[in-house]
């Protein structure tokens, strides 16, 4: 399917170009700061637990075509998630370090954003086929990091927001439901009887 990369780069691209509408028409609310940064946060997010959704739904459909999207979702939740910590930075903090870097130890959601985000540089920089070569299976093990991003990332909004109910909730769960079925398909029974015939562990 050769509309596939492009549909998919253009749905993933969307929110954003929809955001600039809205500001250069000025189209946003009487605080387009929050709506920038409430915006880029959610398509972070959002992004990152498509491209986790994309191995359960492969797995379960048989669909192998669908890991194609992996790195492009990846990598769109990056994009994201810059422009999430950009709008902190220079739009709400005008760059006053100062007052920023305090911000982040004192308060725990900003420590949890900012977790989130250095977790995401290293698997962003590595995800070429150039830096797949290189590092071999490490590679892999090095992109496991993308599991604590997501939890960071959904404790974030959590702490953000203050409340246990709605919206927050909703991804965290679908976070929770991901890193579940993972764990589950690792120890099903076919996979317990391949592990010890081969005498491996299954990834």
């Amino acid at each position: 399917m050769r509309l596939g990369k492009p549909v998919v780069f253009l749905v993933a691209l969307a929110p954003f170009l929809w955001l600039a509408f809205r500001g250069f028409t000025d189209r946003l609310s009487a605080n387009p700061i929050e709506d920038i940064t409430l915006t880029t946060g959610i398509w972070a997010l959002r992004c990152l637990l498509a491209s986790l959704a994309i191995t359960p739904l492969r797995r379960l459909t048989g669909w192998q075509r669908v890991i194609q999207y992996r790195r492009m979702l990846g990598l769109f939740a990056f994009f994201y998630a810059t422009l999430h910590l950009l709008t902190y930075v220079v739009l709400d903090q005008g760059l006053a370090f100062e007052f920023i870097l305090p911000d982040i130890v004192k308060r725990p959601y900003i420590t949890m954003g900012m977790s989130a985000f250095t977790l995401m540089v290293p698997l962003a920089l590595t995800s070429t086929k150039g830096w797949i070569r290189r590092l071999g299976r490490k590679w892999q093990l090095l992109h496991r990091l993308v599991y604590i991003s997501g939890i960071a990332a959904c404790l974030h909004f959590l702490w953000k927001v203050k409340v246990a109910i709605g919206e927050p909730v909703y991804y965290a769960a679908v976070l929770v439901a991901l890193l579940a079925f993972r764990v589950l398909w690792r120890f099903r029974p076919a996979a317990r009887a391949r592990s010890a015939t081969a005498g491996v562990s299954v990834s």
